[in-house]
């Protein structure tokens, strides 16, 4: 493993373009459990899968009180970030990272200092109006919530509230897409850090990265449809291997 984080740290050093795609992995170590992974949320409890459904959301109140109960608990209001994000945040500072773009909600890559991240999947750190758009701060919704609205509407329109997240059934964000894609195919290095690879569109990114020539490195504990074409291909702790890749 050694010569694979030496490897990967010369190409990152040598790159003049660098993307980079983080997924739930680089916060595990925060403490904040994937989705997927042996020990996800919906492995452990395919019944949660329901409160990150649009459709179920919308229909049914009940569902909706105990998502806002879930947002009250959740790990992201607590959570530090790792050595993993503050690499990052450094990479960033060099000034050859054209785009920081995560599959996370949590808020830890802007914790550790980055700048501009792209949310693809949104973040539970803002509430929003289905009805109206309207986005206010989540900790404003959860302080009503506390106060006994169960359920709060939005105080504009009075439409159903969730978290600024991304759930099934709903479009990703076209600008964020755009920026992501527009990223990909420019760089001359992609580092994927902490995601399957098997989401779309995430999931695609490194397909045009390499369409435009970029060296493609992974790194990640489990195995993603991409290993084949990436090198290296490092399977170890993030918050260890990723500050040892982005000193060089």
């Amino acid at each position: 493993m050694r010569g694979d984080v030496e490897r990967a740290a010369a190409d990152l050093a040598a790159a003049e373009r660098i993307v980079v795609l983080t997924g739930a992995g680089i916060s595990t170590e925060s403490g904040i459990p994937d989705f997927r992974g042996p020990n996800g949320i919906w492995t452990k409890n395919p019944e949660a899968m329901r409160l990150s459904n649009i459709d179920e959301y919308l229909r049914d109140p009940e569902l909706r009180v105990r998502a806002w109960q879930e947002r009250m608990h959740h790990p992201a209001w607590t959570a530090e970030p790792n050595e993993g994000h503050r690499a990052l945040a450094e990479l960033g500072r060099s000034g050859r990272l054209l785009a920081l773009i995560t599959q996370n909600i949590d808020g830890l890559h802007q914790a550790a200092g980055s700048e501009d991240v792209i949310e693809l999947h949104g973040t539970v750190h803002l509430a929003k109006c289905l009805s109206c758009g309207r986005r206010t701060p989540m900790r404003e919704q959860l302080d009503r919530v506390r106060a006994g609205e169960p359920d709060p509407p939005c105080v504009d329109c009075g439409g159903i509230q969730k978290s600024a997240t991304v759930s099934f059934g709903e479009q990703l964000d076209p600008a964020d897409l755009d920026a992501a894609f527009t990223a990909a195919a420019a760089c001359d290095l992609f580092l994927a850090v902490g995601t399957s690879l098997t989401v779309q569109p995430a999931s695609l990114l490194p397909v045009d990265a390499l369409r435009a020539g970029a060296r493609v490195v992974i790194v990640n504990q489990g195995g993603t449809p991409f290993d084949h074409v990436a090198d290296p291909v490092i399977r170890a702790p993030i918050g260890e291997v990723l500050p040892a890749i982005v000193a060089g």
